[in-house]
């Protein structure tokens, strides 16, 4: 399984949505970030700006939860400041 952010204009997150790997495949059977948020799209609808995180946190600094931010020049996630 892998996870996406569904990020709105501001780049905050919005909603996190699984994507079965199935759905991620691109034609040489590789996991792909672009196959996924096509599929996403697909289920969606266009407009939307989809990121791929990771649950473990093995990239972009840490799984995206809904109301952080994605930083675009660092291509990580970061948590609201209190």
């Amino acid at each position: 399984m892998a996870h996406f952010a569904w990020l709105d204009d501001n780049n905050t997150v919005y909603q996190v949505s699984v994507v079965d790997n199935v759905n991620l495949l691109d034609e040489n059977g590789e996991e792909s970030e672009a196959v996924g948020i096509a599929y996403l799209t697909q289920v969606h609808g266009t407009g939307k700006v989809w990121k791929q995180t990771s649950y473990n946190g093995n990239f972009r600094g840490r799984y995206a939860g809904i109301g952080m931010t994605y930083d675009e020049a660092n291509d990580v996630f970061v948590a609201p400041t209190i």
